[in-house]
């Protein structure tokens, strides 16, 4: 059964207090949809504490906390600069999300953001995720899964196509001023673009299926890169196309004709 809302509140109130009554912990605040009003019912919880002294020690006392008194069922590690997100799991599938910060560090990195005690501290933003990172990753994969059908490798066909749905989301976002992460601005793109991105979803692992939706996502991410990087699409678009053209009978791929030039 999943965490009722009377049990997060309940969670919530007992991490707040026992950041009051650590001596190590400076400061703490609420980040995430909590921060803003704008949790729903299956909400997460986003804490930040400010750690003075060494990180290590208090990332180990409070998980030996979280073990004994909150039965945590498991954790994992999120790198985050000097930072470190720790990420535990309750029953009833409540998940907590704690990042431990240097006290010189405990400020917020962006809009959601509410301090519960503590000092604020002048920090850089978060960056954005990088256009011609996306830009990369998405040439890459389109060649990786066009290379997987020549050689049967269904499966991972489809993990290249998918994950190049997921850069074309991000860029699309990016280039509206959606939230970019883990398609967090998704349900805000348009409908239109949403409808021609639905129709690269994979419906069946076989060539003739992965052709389609590897045709169809190569079409999706030349109009966005027509959008968000017009010249990068001029230079990119022809031999997108010879990727979209190719089929798992036609041998090796052909480079495109250069478009000038004897």
């Amino acid at each position: 059964m999943l965490f009722t809302i009377e049990e997060r509140t309940r969670v919530r109130d007992h991490l707040l207090a026992h950041a009051r009554s650590d001596d190590g912990i400076v400061g703490a605040a609420f980040t995430g949809s909590l921060a803003v009003g704008a949790e729903d019912r299956w909400s997460d919880t986003d804490l930040v504490l400010g750690v003075c002294g060494d990180l290590s020690t208090a990332l180990e006392r409070w998980t030996r906390w979280f073990y004994r008194d909150l039965n945590a069922l498991h954790h994992w590690d999120l790198p985050a600069g000097a930072s470190k997100i720790r990420v535990f799991l309750l029953p009833g599938w409540l998940e907590i999300d704690m990042t431990f910060a240097p006290e010189a560090e405990f400020g917020p990195r962006g809009p959601q953001w509410q301090t519960l005690f503590g000092h604020e501290q002048a920090v850089e933003a978060f960056s954005p995720p990088d256009r011609t990172t996306l830009v990369g990753f998405l040439w890459h994969h389109a060649l990786h899964a066009r290379i997987c059908i020549h050689r049967s490798r269904w499966w991972q066909a489809e993990h290249w196509i998918s994950a190049m749905r997921d850069h074309v989301i991000t860029l699309a976002s990016l280039r509206l001023g959606l939230p970019a992460s883990y398609a967090k601005g998704a349900h805000l793109l348009p409908p239109e673009l949403m409808a021609c991105i639905e129709a690269t979803l994979i419906t069946s692992i076989s060539a003739s299926e992965l052709n389609r939706a590897l045709a169809a996502t190569i079409a999706i991410t030349t109009d966005e890169l027509q959008r968000s990087a017009p010249e990068l699409a001029t230079r990119m678009g022809p031999m997108l196309a010879v990727l979209a053209d190719e089929t798992t009978e036609t041998g090796p791929l052909t480079p495109p004709r250069p478009s000038h030039g004897p």
